[in-house]
């Protein structure tokens, strides 16, 4: 892997189900600081007010962690996460709304409309990261993404929790990148440095 592939990142949006917690465990601690680009995490979890996932990844984490309002505005350096029960919705203005309308792929937020949105918006310097999970959501948001000029990149199956939903991406898409949760955490470190 050539680490200065990734260049002109505005966004990193990552998306997980099942077993994706560990790789995040293992990634985040070593996060160095996001120079000039931000990153969004979009897990499918339980359709509660609980804040648990948010504070686990604040305690874990050397680069600031937000949880994401409506209307939250992306700032360069600071590690978004999506709360339960909400589509996100990217908009031009580099703001994201939170949205109510129907489960999609029995999940909300959507890995793939969370995909699907913000390569609308960020285009060519957006990449798209899936991790573990049990269901087929985040192949056509990876699509989306690799359509728009982004790059993605896939957990690879071998590592995964649950590996079914990055070997279906990897049948479904081309990823650019499918790497072990160390070549992640490298592959971040190297953006725009």
């Amino acid at each position: 892997m050539e680490e200065n592939k990734i260049k002109n990142c505005r966004l990193v949006i990552i998306g997980g189900s099942a077993g994706s917690l560990n790789a995040l465990m293992q990634i985040l601690p070593g996060l160095k600081k996001l120079n000039d680009f931000a990153i969004v995490i979009v897990l499918h979890r339980k359709s509660t007010d609980d804040q648990t996932l948010e504070e686990l990844l604040i305690l874990k984490s050397k680069v600031a962690v937000k949880p994401i309002e409506d209307k939250t505005l992306l700032i360069a350096g600071f590690v978004y996460i999506a709360p339960s029960n909400y589509h996100l919705l990217f908009e031009k203005d580099e703001t994201i709304a939170l949205d109510i309308s129907e489960k999609i792929n029995y999940s909300r937020p959507s890995i793939d409309v969370s995909f699907e949105s913000a390569a609308e918006i960020y285009g060519s310097s957006l990449v798209g990261i899936l991790f573990s999970g049990s269901n087929t959501d985040g192949t056509e948001g990876l699509k989306a993404i690799q359509a728009h000029g982004g790059k993605i990149i896939v957990q690879n199956p071998l590592v995964a929790d649950m590996p079914f939903m990055p070997n279906n991406a990897i049948l479904f898409t081309t990823p650019d990148f499918i790497l072990n949760n160390n070549e992640i955490l490298n592959l971040l470190n190297s953006i725009n440095h």
